[in-house]
């Protein structure tokens, strides 16, 4: 029995001196494996050379800026069309019943001469602006320097370097440059007052026309009179069209002083009401002539195509105005456009190479900005990436999918 338990056992011990052989081959195998593979992954993780950079082709295209206001959705029932100055009748393109668009022309009258005298006055109201601001910038800047003197020779006097004398003068000075500003100032802002109120009073001649002397229809509707005869003279005591339109809805925004002279009546904007997730163009039909008395502001009334449908009355819009448009120019992304102090630069790609240009920038808009010197058609811009850049850095192109 002795010699069965000792044969049991030994068999015991044979298995596990075999497994044990095994296992140290098969760790021995492993780790050969495992060395092999390791003396290759140093140039499996060599990073590519250069800095990853997205880019786009420079191209020509319009920008205007964009000026984004608030309003709401009204009810509109019916308009009755009057134009502010008797005016010869040149051309009539609807007629009593007929169905008309908000912005479709009615008639065109023979405004030239009040077209032309609006157009000048406008020129001369931005004009007059201009030069209030330039005139008080230079004051500013004069006084700025004359306080500094003052402030500098009262310091020197302490020091016994600078006496009473020229204290006195420099204020004098000081006060002379302070009231020639203010009288300036109050002239020039006299002239202004003076042209806002010609451009206002002309604006009124033209109320509900456009720039080619066409009377715009301000909303839709059914057309249920007109006064307008070809070749006959239009009276400002009678309306030119009466236009019915009953389920009709408008849009109504209030805008600053500075944009009232950019806007025309009939012209485009960009509606969007985020309630309902109804964006679409619709038309100025018209401008207040004079500024809330509680806000300083005007009020601009849009009117909304018939095709619009879901909108409703007291609903939030959001108005875009477009203006200072620029064609045919140079525009990119602004995030493209790098600044240091006053130096406004970007990047673009030669090659595998990135060059530093200094550009000139214009009119900005909807993520945009026009370039007006610095670069041409066809350049290869950097718009991710250039801040990790210098002149003459190495860049490799990629095109951020995945």
């Amino acid at each position: 029995m002795l010699r069965a338990i000792f044969r049991g056992k030994k068999r015991d011990w044979i298995f596990c001196l075999v497994t044990l052989l095994l296992c140290g081959a098969l760790l021995v195998s492993l780790s050969a494996c495992g060395g092999g593979g390791a003396q290759n992954s140093p140039a499996e993780s060599e990073p590519p050379a250069g800095t990853a950079v997205q880019v786009e082709t420079v191209n020509a295209n319009t920008i205007s800026t964009e000026n984004k206001v608030s309003g709401k959705v009204e009810s509109d029932t019916d308009a009755s069309v009057f134009v502010a100055t008797a005016a010869k009748c040149t051309a009539v393109y609807v007629e009593v019943g007929d169905t008309v668009r908000a912005g479709q022309a009615i008639c065109t009258l023979d405004l030239a001469s009040t077209l032309s005298s609006y157009q000048a006055a406008s020129i001369s109201y931005d004009s007059t602006v201009k030069s209030y601001q330039d005139q008080a910038a230079l004051f500013e800047k004069q006084i700025a320097l004359y306080e500094k003197n003052l402030s500098d020779l009262r310091a020197l006097q302490e020091i016994g370097a600078a006496s009473q004398a020229e204290i006195d003068g420099a204020e004098l000075t000081l006060l002379s440059a302070q009231v020639t500003r203010d009288s300036t100032l109050a002239q020039l802002e006299a002239g202004i007052q003076s042209s806002k109120a010609n451009v206002e009073q002309l604006a009124t001649a033209l109320e509900n026309v456009d720039g080619s002397g066409n009377v715009i229809a301000p909303i839709s509707g059914v057309l249920l009179s007109l006064s307008a005869v070809q070749d006959a003279f239009v009276s400002s005591a009678t309306p030119v069209a009466v236009i019915d339109g009953v389920d009709q809805l408008k849009i109504t925004v209030t805008v600053s002083e500075a944009l009232v002279p950019k806007l025309k009546i009939g012209d485009a904007v960009d509606v969007t009401v985020s309630s309902v997730g109804a964006a679409f163009t619709g038309a100025i039909r018209s401008v207040d002539k004079a500024a809330s008395l509680q806000t300083k502001l005007y009020t601009v009334t849009v009117s909304i195509p018939a095709e619009v449908e879901g909108l409703l009355s007291g609903m939030f819009a959001d108005v875009t105005f477009h203006t200072d448009t620029s064609a045919d120019t140079i525009v990119i992304p602004t995030q493209a456009i790098l600044t240091s102090g006053s130096t406004q630069y970007v990047y673009v790609v030669e090659g595998d190479t990135a060059r530093y240009v200094e550009v000139t920038t214009g009119l900005t808009g909807n993520g945009v900005t026009e370039i007006t010197s610095g670069l041409e058609a066809g350049q290869q811009l950097v718009t991710v990436g250039q801040a990790y850049l210098s002149d003459g850095a190495l860049v490799r192109i990629v095109t951020g999918e995945g």
